[in-house]
């Protein structure tokens, strides 16, 4: 089994029972393990910490890497990543979202509804002139980014 499906089946089994889960492990040349979690409500340092210290154990105790030549990161996705699952578009709702589909076309809107086969953005028209809502099947996304509003 390799590096990447060890520490991702670790980190569903230490999740499992939480409102985390998994997004992503990425592994870089320089032996540098990068695992980004999110939550339902969030990720905190001290739930990261927790699950840092379990992988580390896992990964030394495996002899994975004999020397210790190894890095381990867990933390959040950051703001400029795009949502990967269901459960972070859910949480999202109510924020402004840019969402880019197939054809490369970009909609900026505030995220309404989400479902497994569509989301719902709406937007302000120009002069004050009411809000548009625009139905997205989950189908055409191709990229979905979390706006900062100030």
């Amino acid at each position: 089994m390799d590096i990447l499906t060890l520490v991702s089946d670790k980190v569903n089994e230490l999740t499992a029972d939480s409102s985390l889960f998994l997004v992503e492990v990425k592994m870089k040349p320089t032996n540098n393990i990068k695992v980004y979690l999110d939550g339902d409500q969030g990720v905190n340092v001290e739930s990261c910490t927790k699950i840092n210290r379990a992988l580390y154990k896992m990964i030394e105790e495996a002899a994975l890497y004999p020397e210790g030549d190894f890095s381990l990161e867990v933390s959040s996705p950051g703001v400029d990543e795009p949502l990967r699952f269901l459960r972070q578009y859910i949480k999202n709702i109510g924020r402004t979202v840019e969402v880019t589909v197939q054809d490369e076309t970009k909609h900026l809107g505030v995220l309404k509804e989400v479902s497994e086969e569509r989301v719902v953005l709406e937007t302000k028209l120009p002069k004050n002139k009411g809000v548009s809502t625009a139905e997205i099947p989950f189908d055409t996304i191709t990229k979905t980014v979390v706006q900062i509003v100030f």
